[in-house]
């Protein structure tokens, strides 16, 4: 398989949640890391989706980084044939935190600040998810699951539902030191 698009991170910090039990999809995505690299650049970057409202539009989505052009370039190189695809490119302000069985981030974007907070972190693990299982990337790297993960947006506690699995196939909330995605 010829590779034609890929990107790599380091320090990712993942959730998958539901603001209400009985949800058929998620309505919180925050998924970012401290450093994203790409061909065209390097900068902190990753993917937030908030639908306070499950049954209305979200309130924030898209693709975020630090660097406006690596957020534009993530649907159409590495999400392509995904609903992700044509989600904006939102400029962000990207934090991630490392400590002794804990590891947290906050994302400032679009008006709203997004803090997670995730502990009870399993030993580390070496994930291959190939091309197709479910997203059309192949995804490599140790990723830990998470046994709690809180949520706060704007300052406010937030109830979340974490699912064992996400839709991209791996714990719906986990710390990621590393990996690659490519297609």
């Amino acid at each position: 398989m010829a590779i034609k698009n890929w990107m790599s991170w380091e320090g990712g910090v993942d959730l998958v949640a539901m603001t209400k039990p009985g949800l058929s999809m998620p309505n919180v995505i925050l998924h970012v890391a401290r450093m994203v690299h790409t061909p065209i650049g390097s900068a902190p970057s990753g993917m937030v989706c908030w639908q306070p409202d499950p049954a209305g539009a979200p309130a924030v989505l898209g693709f975020v980084s630090a660097d406006a052009k690596l957020a534009a370039w993530f649907g159409p190189n590495i999400f392509a044939g995904t609903p992700f695809e044509k989600a904006p490119a939102l400029q962000a302000k990207i934090e991630i935190t490392v400590g002794n069985d804990r590891v947290g981030s906050r994302i400032e974007v679009a008006g709203h600040v997004f803090e997670v907070a995730m502990s009870g972190l399993s030993p580390l693990e070496l994930v291959h998810r190939a091309a197709g299982s479910p997203m059309p990337f192949a995804q490599q790297g140790p990723e830990s699951r998470a046994a709690k993960a809180e949520l706060k947006v704007n300052g406010k506690a937030v109830a979340i539902t974490v699912p064992p699995l996400s839709m991209g196939g791996g714990p719906g909330a986990l710390w990621a030191p590393a990996g690659v995605y490519a297609r």
